[in-house]
């Protein structure tokens, strides 16, 4: 499955590698893409989007809908 999220408060590549390591702990096969200038994460998998908001949360960003 595809999840996008908008993800507020990404401002340098230290935030989306904050991210894309706490995505990656929840499954370490899913495909991440993220743009911090548009504050765009998207992440492929099998799992469901509550354990990525939560993840992304987690390391103190906001997951905005």
């Amino acid at each position: 499955m595809k999840h996008i999220f908008n993800v507020e408060g990404m401002t340098c590549a230290h935030c989306e590698k904050a991210v894309s390591k706490a995505l990656l702990a929840i499954d370490a096969h899913a495909k991440i893409v993220i743009d911090r200038t548009v504050d765009f994460v998207e992440v492929l998998s099998d799992l469901p989007a509550e354990k990525f908001i939560q993840a992304i949360e987690d390391e103190g960003y906001r997951v905005v809908h």
